[in-house]
């Protein structure tokens, strides 16, 4: 197909080249080395944290965050019913149960009117999740977590750079979890970051992640640990793509923008909201269609695949798959109606003007 448009695409257009290569000629490849340090101390300091922890992927992250905050067999931890599955399945590995907890019509994030519903005996902790880049609106979330004594997890993989009330996210609650897949804002390949401003967390996440090996005496293992240490040559990349972020969210927000323009004038469409509150990082531009069924959205994303243009749904919410149907509390009728009406759109860094133009274009004819 001459011209194709996927959902994303990585930009790497810094020193990713030579920071690998100087990463190769040192010979220290794997997980150990210099870039791993500078990329940490660097990506926590732009997000407003005293310490960066990188591993493997964002899932990774999420799941030493749950266990260091000391999620167990037998915990609840509250989790937006709309997010991608790894948040739901973090608290799986750890044993516990993820409560789950309808989204809200505008950000469609986690519903914080709602949390307090789901709090029992049980619950030790709240995952909140900034989806697609809009952050969630985290002071009645404190709030709540502060009166119930609950941790609180900011998963904001989707999320780099994004703001709530000029606070970075990541920083809020007491830890924050990024991930640097290929498709995000800033990539290492595969890769993730944990955030905090507690040193005993960090202390506790970085020796999970390197099979709990006492940090003071080599080849001494007192817990049982994971791998999920981060490579020293996707730390040079990371570190590379951390140099240009504003840049990076300079070009989403110019994108999102460009789309704004050129849909606004459809009278069904809904377009993604910024809270007045917010500073959305635009990982994806996506939009609501003017559908009521699930059939009739996928007619409209093959119509546009036709036209060399991929778009993706909204992620299934949690309480519809299969792992977790008996995870239900009450209904969910926000999410389910999010997720038969949302797509994600092309939105990437390297998409011009008049790429966006016949996205819109092809979209609008499509509807």
């Amino acid at each position: 197909m001459e011209n194709y448009y996927p959902v994303s695409n990585p930009t790497l257009n810094g020193n990713e080249v030579k920071y690998a290569i100087d990463c190769l000629q040192s010979t220290w490849i794997s997980s150990k080395g210099k870039y791993i340090n500078t990329f940490e101390t660097a990506f926590a300091k732009q997000h407003d944290s005293l310490h960066g922890i990188a591993c493997n992927n964002g899932t990774s992250a999420l799941h030493l965050a749950l266990m260091s905050l000391g999620c167990n067999a037998g915990d609840e931890i509250i989790v937006p019913t709309l997010t991608f599955v790894a948040t739901a399945n973090a608290v799986t590995y750890c044993g516990a149960k993820p409560v789950l907890v309808d989204a809200e019509e505008d950000t469609w994030n986690i519903d914080p009117s709602a949390i307090e519903k789901a709090i029992t005996e049980n619950t030790k902790g709240i995952i909140v999740v900034h989806l697609y880049g809009h952050p969630t609106n985290m002071d009645p979330v404190m709030d709540v977590a502060k009166k119930y004594n609950l941790f609180v997890i900011e998963d904001a993989a989707e999320a780099h750079g994004a703001e709530y009330k000029g606070k970075k996210v990541g920083s809020i609650g007491d830890c924050g979890t990024f991930s640097f897949f290929g498709n995000k804002i800033i990539t290492t390949g595969e890769g993730g970051m944990i955030t905090t401003n507690n040193r005993q967390l960090a202390q506790s996440m970085k020796k999970l992640s390197s099979h709990g090996m006492d940090p003071s005496e080599r080849y001494w293992y007192p817990q049982v640990g994971y791998n999920y240490r981060m490579t020293n040559i996707q730390a040079a990349i990371g570190y590379a793509q951390l140099e240009n972020l504003d840049w990076h969210l300079s070009q989403r927000k110019r994108i999102a923008s460009l789309y704004n323009e050129q849909l606004k004038g459809h009278p069904s469409l809904v377009l993604p909201k910024e809270a007045d509150w917010a500073k959305h990082s635009y990982w994806m531009y996506s939009v609501l269609l003017p559908v009521k069924t699930r059939k009739e959205r996928d007619s409209i994303m093959a119509d546009l695949l036709k036209k060399g243009i991929e778009t993706r749904p909204f992620f299934y919410p949690m309480h519809v798959l299969p792992p977790y149907e008996d995870k239900r509390k009450g209904a969910y009728p926000v999410a389910e109606r999010l997720y038969v009406k949302g797509i994600n759109l092309p939105s990437y860094a390297s998409l011009q003007e008049e790429d966006i133009a016949y996205i819109s274009t092809s979209l609008l004819e499509s509807l």
